[in-house]
């Protein structure tokens, strides 16, 4: 059963104020490329629901063929700027083609104007890299009963940012888009051709037009360029390559 972005348990359990849904966290994807924090917040998952099954990626391809070979997952803690995810982009694809698992945002950089746009893009919450063993507790608690989670110390500061209608508008039409479409768009933004891209995916030539007048008509652009730098503004530039670069 799903509730917003959630799959949650069949059946409610009673309190004194009512029935609620609890979210199903039985089977749970991490994917991030350090290892030391895979392993501190695989604990604490294994810790707040005992017998789960944690799942590690450490990057995006790995990512999807995951949750391609495992439809049954239930969360994906998802690292904003691991290698192939190129920011907002990864998300998008993601809840794109995989709807029914709830997906976290976890970052090392903390800026409420991104938190904002992770949000707005279907993300159920956002973990920052800092949080201590309790910080991740609470938040897994929080999705657990099915409520999107930001850390109490940033949620004046997101709450303060107003959502961009043109990125809420974006938003909308990417999620418009096809599994199949959003790959396409993916490959067009990096500059292919219609038969590199047919051959990648394994589709011909025809298909790929098609996709793309489907695209064209979704994103409300006028040719490739206009669709590829659509895709573009999903995309957010690590702070940690400006400091490697400096």
């Amino acid at each position: 059963m799903l509730l917003g972005p959630w799959r949650v348990s069949e059946s409610p359990r009673q309190t004194s104020g009512g029935f609620w849904y609890l979210c199903v966290m039985e089977r749970i994807l991490i994917a991030d490329d350090h290892p030391l924090f895979r392993a501190a917040l695989g604990q604490a998952l294994k810790t707040r629901f005992a017998g789960a099954l944690v799942l590690e990626a450490s990057d995006l391809p790995e990512t999807l063929a995951l949750l391609a070979g495992h439809p049954e997952l239930d969360l994906l803690l998802l690292d904003l700027h691991m290698p192939g995810n190129r920011g907002l982009a990864g998300l998008v694809g993601i809840r794109n083609e995989f709807p029914a698992v709830a997906v976290v945002v976890v970052s090392a950089h903390e800026d409420p104007r991104i938190i904002r746009r992770v949000l707005d893009h279907g993300a159920a919450g956002f973990i920052p890299k800092s949080a201590g063993m309790d910080e991740l507790d609470q938040a897994i608690a929080t999705i657990a009963d099915c409520r999107q989670w930001v850390p109490e110390r940033l949620t004046a500061a997101v709450a303060g940012v107003a959502s961009s209608s043109e990125d809420r508008e974006l938003a909308r039409r990417m999620a418009s888009l096809t599994p199949q479409q959003f790959r396409v768009l993916a490959q067009v933004a990096e500059g292919r051709l219609n038969k590199q891209i047919a051959d990648d995916l394994n589709i011909q030539e025809r298909t790929v037009k098609a996709h793309m007048s489907e695209i064209f008509a979704k994103l409300a652009v006028r040719n490739r360029t206009q669709a590829g730098i659509a895709y573009r503004r999903l995309e957010l530039i690590d702070p940690a390559s400006r400091l490697d670069e400096s």
